[in-house]
C-alpha cells in the first residue's frame, strides 16, 4: 500500500468531490494519508477531515507564507491541536524566500519557534524550504533537527545537502516533480539517497506528476511517483511501496 505523507484535502480544489476522492483512495492502493495544515483557517478544516476517515492523520503548523498570522496566544491554540489523537506532526513549517523576500527574520523566528513547539510535544516536523537552502540547513544544524525528526518536504536542493539531512536521520519527501523531464537534480538525489530515507507525498492539489502534469493532483497519482523511483533505483514498484510505507509509519510513529 501507498502512504501519502503530505496532502491538502482541505483545499477548495476538493470542495466538489472531497468525500468521494478520499473514500476511493484504497482503489488506487493508497492506504493512509496525512493532511497538512498551512494557514490558520486550515487547522480546523484539517481536524474535521482527519476525524472523518480512519486512515487519515493530521499535521498542524503554519507555512512560512502565513507566519504573519501567528502570535504567542495563537501558539497556545496551535498546541491544543497538537494534542489531538490523530495529530502526527508539526507542519508545514519552514522558510520560503521565493515569494517573500522582505520578512526573512520573521520567517526564521517562527520557524525556530515552531521547532521548539514540536520538540516540546515530541512530534516530528514537516519542513517547507524554497530558495532558502543555506538558512534552512543552518537552522537544522543549530537546532539539532535530527533530535526532532521528520521530513524535508518536496526536496529540491543538492545531493550533498540531501545526504547531510539523511545523516541527521531526516527523511526526504518525493512527489510528482521526480517524473518531470527537467528534474535532473532530484533524480540524482533519489538515486543517491538510500530508499530507507525516502517517503512519498503529493502536496495535492499541487504538483501533479506526468502524465497528469498541470491538472489537479491527488493521492491517486502516487503510482506514477512509485514507478519513477523504482526505475531510478532499478528495483520493483512493490519494493518502493513497501519500504516507503514503513518509512512513513516510522517517521510519524504509527503502528
Amino acid at each position: 500500500m501507498i502512504f501519502d505523507t503530505h496532502a491538502h484535502y482541505e483545499d477548495e480544489a476538493f470542495d466538489e468531490d472531497r468525500d468521494e476522492m478520499i473514500r476511493t483512495l484504497p482503489d488506487y492502493h493508497v492506504g493512509r494519508f496525512v493532511n497538512v495544515a498551512s494557514d490558520w483557517s486550515s487547522l480546523e478544516k484539517t481536524r474535521r477531515i482527519v476525524e472523518s476517515y480512519t486512515d487519515a492523520f493530521a499535521a498542524f503548523g503554519l507555512h512560512p507564507d502565513n507566519v504573519g498570522e501567528l502570535n504567542e496566544e495563537r501558539v497556545k491554540e496551535l498546541e491544543e491541536y497538537l494534542r489531538l489523537p490523530k495529530c502526527v506532526a508539526v507542519g508545514e513549517i519552514g522558510l520560503d524566500y521565493h515569494w517573500n523576500k522582505d520578512n526573512r527574520e520573521e520567517q526564521i523566528y517562527w520557524f525556530r519557534r515552531q521547532l521548539e513547539v514540536a520538540r516540546s510535544h515530541r512530534l516530528p516536523v514537516i519542513i517547507h524550504s524554497r530558495d532558502a537552502a543555506q538558512d534552512t540547513m543552518n537552522i537544522a544544524r543549530e537546532e539539532n533537527l535530527g533530535e526532532i525528526g521528520g521530513v524535508i518536504h518536496c526536496y529540491a536542493y543538492s545531493v550533498e545537502q540531501a545526504m547531510e539531512y539523511t545523516d541527521m536521520g531526516m527523511y526526504l519527501g518525493i512527489g510528482g516533480v521526480v517524473t518531470f523531464k527537467n528534474a535532473r537534480r532530484l533524480k540524482e538525489t533519489v538515486q543517491a539517497v538510500p530508499l530507507s530515507h525516502l517517503v512519498l507525498e503529493t502536496d495535492c492539489p499541487y504538483l501533479a506528476p506526468e502524465p497528469n502534469r498541470g491538472s489537479r493532483n491527488s493521492s491517486r497519482n502516487l503510482r506514477y511517483v512509485v514507478r519513477a523511483i523504482a526505475d531510478l533505483k532499478g528495483i520493483t514498484a512493490e519494493e518502493v511501496e513497501q519500504t516507503t510505507w514503513e518509512n512513513a509509519c516510522r517517521m510519524y510513529r504509527l503502528q
